[in-house]
Formats: structure tokens, sequence, C-alpha cells
């Protein structure tokens, strides 16, 4: 009772569940730090036991508020970052198609074939130093796991140069606004689309026609209106419907595996978003609905009648519904129960959590400051609980030894080596964020060989300092939200 009380009552106070005024003890500032952000730098504790954590909390709930200065040096000489993808395309991929052509087998990589590249590594790059130097930390702990929760693969197709747009504009600046705004921006985005195939999705009776806009002619009597004839449709254009999008956006998006939802309903949704396809995917282009391939017939999606004649609006119906669904609260809830608190999820608290996501209409800073606040996020039982993903231990390490990263490549071929290259998962499921996923004898000797690589100035491209003692050098070794177990 007395190690409870004296771990939980700082962090309860600090984060205003109680009047005390008393600062957070170092262990409770550890904890917050290693749930909340990318583990603690030289200082940070200090200070965070200085300002209170409430406000800490409060700050990273509105990163709109925090500069942020220091990261753009960082990411100065990553060009392809801020690149759209339409420029990308434009400036890289159609060149490399190009290349392909003109190169014969057995050729050397041209210099289009290593900028292909580039533009994954760069944004792996980017990823890194934002999680290691950003102050809006809590943004860039929920743009891994939003980007994981909606998870495409760089290595399908033109997937690779939709990425940047993909995280940029569709996946961080909505991680602390409304669910169905992040739900509707990935099914519009040109990376889900490619991924899950839905851009090949067409009404599984064929393309029809379609009707061309009347014009007006000068008759002999004046003015005449004339209905050209139908556009015959594209015999090259896709055919037949893909449930792909249909069943992830259920299975693993909203609903989850158990969320009332049948083989039906997957034929339903998939009908409801044909049409929902990419203006010339490999030129860069963005969302666009075309009309001729959408399955214009009555649906049915979860007892939920959708009329006839619809058109786009069919998959906006299906996103309400699904937003909107109580599984998919429960489901939200249990993932990020799971990743900020317990491999575990207290179930009163993903009830809680649940509840709260429906009466806020799915508000997830609302949702984030259910959790962060709560007793379970708060309880002894939830201190070192949660065993870091390679991603997190080395970002971790770099910010407990204060490092300088001037080279962050090596950084990201170490995350290749550890089983978890960045963008690079196949499965629409991400990156699994639990203990058994990367706990064995070899993942923890590369840990172990990675932080003495790194304390002993042996990571090209990083300056880090030196840890004090055996007992930081460990820390570094289990990543630091799972020390002293």
């Amino acid at each position: 009772m007395k190690r409870f009380l004296a771990v939980t009552l700082p962090i309860v106070a600090a984060l205003g569940a109680s009047a005390s005024s008393a600062a957070p003890d170092t262990a409770t500032v550890e904890h917050v730090l290693n749930r909340m952000a990318f583990g603690a730098r030289p200082g940070d504790i200090q200070r965070l036991q200085s300002m209170g954590l409430e406000r800490y909390l409060d700050q990273q709930l509105h990163p709109e508020r925090l500069s942020d200065r220091a990261v753009a040096p960082r990411l100065a000489s990553l060009t392809t970052v801020a690149m759209s993808s339409r420029e990308i395309a434009d400036k890289i991929e159609t060149p490399q198609i190009e290349a392909r052509k003109a190169k014969k087998d057995g050729e050397p990589a041209t210099p289009q074939d290593m900028q292909a590249n580039a533009v994954v590594l760069e944004l792996s790059e980017q990823k890194v130093l934002r999680a290691v130097y950003s102050e809006r930390q809590l943004q860039e702990v929920l743009t891994d796991f939003w980007f994981n929760h909606f998870n495409v693969d760089a290595r399908k197709g033109p997937v690779r140069f939709m990425l940047p747009e993909y995280e940029r504009e569709v996946i961080r600046p909505h991680v602390l606004g409304k669910f169905r705004d992040l739900l509707e921006a990935t099914a519009k985005s040109p990376a889900m689309l490619f991924y899950l195939d839905n851009w090949m999705s067409v009404d599984p009776n064929g393309a029809h026609p379609q009707m061309p806009r009347p014009r007006v002619v000068r008759g002999p009597f004046g003015p005449v209106l004339v209905q050209p004839p139908p556009r015959p449709p594209n015999p090259n254009a896709p055919k037949g419907l893909n449930e792909n999008y249909a069943r992830e956006l259920m299975e693993l998006h909203t609903l989850g595996v158990d969320g009332g939802y049948t083989q039906h309903d997957v034929t339903e949704v998939a009908r409801c978003f044909t049409g929902w396809t990419i203006d010339k995917p490999r030129a860069g282009g963005g969302f666009v609905f075309r009309p001729a391939l959408h399955d214009e017939g009555q649906k049915v999606v979860l007892g939920h009648l959708i009329k006839r004649g619809g058109g786009e609006s069919d998959g906006e119906r299906v996103l309400d519904i699904l937003a909107t669904h109580p599984s998919t609260a429960r489901f939200i809830a249990t993932s990020l129960v799971r990743r900020f608190v317990s491999d575990s999820p207290p179930q009163a608290l993903v009830d809680r959590v649940a509840k709260r996501f429906r009466d806020t209409d799915g508000d997830l800073r609302e949702v984030m400051r259910t959790i962060l606040t709560s007793k379970e996020f708060q309880a002894p039982e939830a201190l070192n609980a949660k065993m870091k993903t390679p991603f997190e231990f080395i970002v971790s390490a770099l910010r407990a030894t204060d490092a300088d990263v001037q080279d962050a490549l090596p950084l990201v071929r170490t995350l290749q080596q550890f089983g978890m290259p960045l963008y690079q998962c196949q499965p629409p499921t991400g990156y699994k964020d639990t203990a058994d996923a990367w706990i064995n004898t070899g993942a923890l000797v590369d840990r172990m060989n990675f932080a003495v690589r790194l304390a002993t100035q042996k990571v090209p491209g990083i300056t880090a300092a030196e840890p004090e003692s055996a007992d930081d050098l460990a820390l570094l070794i289990g990543g630091p939200d799972f020390q002293r177990r």
C-alpha cells in the first residue's frame, strides 16, 4: 500500500486529480515521458517537475501551441520529405521508368533507381529525427501509432512516392482531431487506395456509359439543346469488385475482427466504395470519384439501408456508420490503451475510454486525455510494463544520451537489421506493439550491441554523451521503459 501511494499520488496530483501542489517524483516523470514521449532527455525530468505534469499534458495535447523550430534545420537536406506526390512522380518516378526501359539486363543501378530508394530513406530519416528532437512529442508518438494503425507498405508499386504526402497531410494533422476526419482522410488517400487495391474496384456488372453534358447548338429556329450519345466505357478500365479495402476497413481500421460484421457487409461496403479511385496514380494524381465505375444499386451495410443513386456519398455514408459504431469505439479504445498502458488492456479503462469516444463524437484529443489521466495509467503495475519496439528503443537511447545526429541513415539501417524497416511492414496489420513480438535472445543482444556502440561513439554520424554508470548502460540496453525488471 505504501508503494502504491508513493508512486500513484504524485501522478494523480500532477495530472490534476488532486489539489496537491507537490512536485512529482522522478519515477512518475520517467513514466510519463516514456509513454507520452519517446523518453527523457537530460534535464527533462527536472523541467517537468518544475512545470508540473498537468501543464505538460495540456501542452502536448495542443501541439500547435508549441514551437518546433529545432526540427526544421535537421530536415533541411531531406528534400523529398516536403514534396507532393505529383512532384516526386515528375522528378523521380517518370525518369526512373524511362531509365528502366532504356537499361539492358544486367546493367548496374541508375541514378534514378537510387533516387527512388531515397524517397523512402529520407522519409525514414525524418521520422527518426522528428521523434528525437521534436518538442511535440505526443504528436510524434501518435503519428507513429496511427500510421501503424492505417498501415501502407512502401514496397507496393507507386505507394513509396505517395508516402511523404500520406504521413504529412493525412496522418499527422489528424492524430488529435476527430476520428471520422482521420478515417476519411485515409479512405481518400492515394496511398491507401493503391495499397488495398480500391482504386481498381468497380461495379461488378462492369463500367457503365456516362452521359455527357447536353450542349446548346444554333438551329434554324434558334438555339437547341442537344444530348450527345453516351461515351462508351474504356475497354482497358479495371473490371470487377475488389473487397480488400472493405474488409480491412472494418477488421483493422474500425470495428475489429469481432466487431459484428459479416461477409455480406464486406461485399456491400466494397460496392459502396466502387469508383473511389486515383487520377493517374503513377503520375502522382489525387483522389477522384468516377461515376462510371460506381455500383449505383441499393446497399445494406450493418443493417443500414443506403438507397440507390447516392454516388460518392455511398462511401461517405459507410464512414459515418463505422465511425459511430459501438464496436469501433471499443476497438480504438483497446488499441490505444494497449499502446499507452499495458499489453493486457484493463477492461474498466477500455470501457471508460470507449464511452468517452462515443460521447465526444470520436474526439481523439479527449480520448487521449482520458487515458493519460486515468488511475490505470498511473498504477504501479503500469510502470515499466511496456517493451519498446526497435524504433522506440533507438529513439529513446538517442534522447537519453543527448545525441547529436548528423546522419540518421545508419539508424534507419539499424532498424532494418532489428526487423523493423520503417514504412515497409507488408501486412495491413502494421507492426505489433506488444512485448511478444520483440522479446527474444537475438533481439536483446542486438540492443546491447547498439547501446555499447552508441555509448562508445561507434555509430557513424552520431555523437552521444557517454553513460555515467553501468545502470545507465543497462537502461539503454533494455529501453527506458523496460528498466529494473
